[in-house]
Formats: C-alpha cells, sequence, structure tokens
C-alpha cells in the first residue's frame, strides 16, 4: 500500500511544482485549452447530428412500427453518444500531450533539472522524429485503451456488476493508461520503447493507479484537466524517475539513464 500512497503524494508534488513555476504552469494551460475547444465542437456536433447519423445508418428501421423504431435508434443513439464521451475521454490526454509535445517536454526537462542538480536527460533525436515517435506510439496505447474500453462498456450492461464493479475496473484502467501517457515524456527522453514502459507500469501497478486514479477521477470534467495537465504531467516525471530507480543526482555521465 505503501506504493499507493507514493503514486498520490507525486500528483501533489507535481501541482506544487507547477503552483511555484507559474511560468510554466502558464505555457501548460495553452495545449489543454487548445485541445478543449476542438474537443467541445465535437461533441456538440455529436448532441446535433447522432439522430441523424443513426437514421442514415439504419435505413432498414424505416418501415418498422412504432414505438420499436423509435426504441432501437434511441438505443443506438445513446451508444453511439456514450462511445464518443468514452473515446474522448480516452484520447483528450494523448491529443493534449501530441498538441502541446514542445511545452511540456520543456516542464519535464525542467523537472528533472532541479531533481537531479544537472542537465536533463535527452534522447538526441529531432523534434520531427520525436513527434513522429510519439504519434506513433500514442495510437498503439490509444487503441489498447478503446479495446478497454469498449469490453467494459459492454459489461455495464450486466445485472449489479455493471453498476458497481465495473465502474471503478474502468477507472483503474483509465488511471492505467493515464500514468502511461503521462510518464512517455520523461521516459521518452530516456530512450524507454513502449513495451518497456508498460512493463515498468505493470511491474508497480499500485504506484501507477495511486496516480492514475485519482487523476482519472479528475480528468472525467475536461476543463479541471486542462488546468490540472501542467501538474500531472511535473508529477508524471517525478514518478518516471522513481519507475527507474533515479535519485537526485544520479543520472549518467551524457544525462541519460541506461534502461537494460
Amino acid at each position: 500500500m505503501r506504493d499507493l500512497a507514493t503514486g498520490m503524494s507525486y500528483l501533489v508534488q507535481g501541482q506544487r511544482w507547477v503552483g511555484r513555476e507559474r511560468r510554466q504552469w502558464g505555457f501548460g494551460l495553452l495545449p489543454g485549452l487548445i485541445t478543449l475547444v476542438g474537443y467541445a465542437a465535437a461533441i456538440t456536433a455529436l448532441v446535433l447530428y447522432a439522430d441523424d447519423a443513426v437514421a442514415w445508418a439504419t435505413p432498414f428501421a424505416d418501415g418498422w412500427d412504432s414505438p420499436w423504431r423509435a426504441v432501437f435508434r434511441g438505443a443506438l443513439t445513446a451508444l453511439l453518444f456514450g462511445g464518443g464521451l468514452l473515446l474522448a475521454l480516452i484520447s483528450f490526454t494523448a491529443v493534449t500531450l501530441l498538441v502541446g509535445q514542445p511545452f511540456y517536454e520543456s516542464l519535464s526537462e525542467k523537472v528533472d533539472e532541479a531533481e537531479s542538480g544537472g542537465p536533463a536527460p535527452s534522447s538526441g533525436l529531432p523534434l520531427r522524429r520525436e513527434l513522429w515517435i510519439s504519434a506513433r506510439e500514442s495510437v498503439a496505447v490509444l487503441v489498447r485503451a478503446s479495446l478497454w474500453g469498449l469490453l467494459l462498456f459492454a459489461l455495464g450492461f450486466v445485472p449489479v456488476i455493471g453498476q458497481t464493479v465495473i465502474p471503478a475496473v474502468g477507472f483503474c484502467v483509465t488511471g492505467f493508461f493515464l500514468t502511461e501517457e503521462l510518464t512517455t515524456i520523461a521516459l521518452q527522453r530516456r530512450g524507454v520503447p513502449l513495451r518497456h514502459r508498460l512493463h515498468l507500469l505493470r511491474s508497480r501497478k499500485l504506484l501507477t493507479l495511486g496516480f492514475g486514479v485519482p487523476l482519472a477521477v479528475l480528468f472525467v470534467v475536461p476543463v479541471v484537466a486542462v488546468f490540472v495537465m501542467p501538474g500531472a504531467v511535473a508529477g508524471a516525471t517525478l514518478l518516471a524517475r522513481d519507475l527507474l530507480g533515479e535519485t537526485a543526482g544520479a543520472g549518467s555521465e551524457d544525462g541519460a539513464v541506461a534502461v537494460a
């Protein structure tokens, strides 16, 4: 249980760090605000046109008697809207991190420098290459998270456990993938590939969930996510250092950490 409390403490420490570094916090808000505007427009369009989209996709139901046609299409509309919201929740962090890569990279480096007392680890790759790797691995994580989301969404219709156990499991799954996305910034700079990152997080599940689950609860409200994101990046950098066993001043000579 110690790891669970430690994970929570990193989330708090990250918020305190950006609270002291107001300029970094201000810059860190910009990507979240840009992403939030885009998602708000997409969800508004979904609300306005979901009924029309379902009617267009189910022409075979045009001749059904009432109320079956309305019930069938209403259920599909609810599924479409619920699936859209779930996808938005899962993908918001990944898209925000992609949009704000330079901002969050700089913030994470400053946390590393403050903790190590020396230069931050660097991948040595050009920005274009880093963006490509980040986008490619974010898609891979998003596919995994979406498959989990679809499974949990379907299980949500099972009596009793669908209204009790499944929501709790859903927050744990969301928290795990949020932590993966946020620690990616610090771990990619150290040359840690996606497969090894997932292994690190699974090896210390309580630490991962202690950080990610409270964040998942906060991220249910997108506006809150925008303001929490800079501190979450800072906290995830501290968590990444813990996963790799780094301590203050323990970086290697070239500022990178060797990964077996």
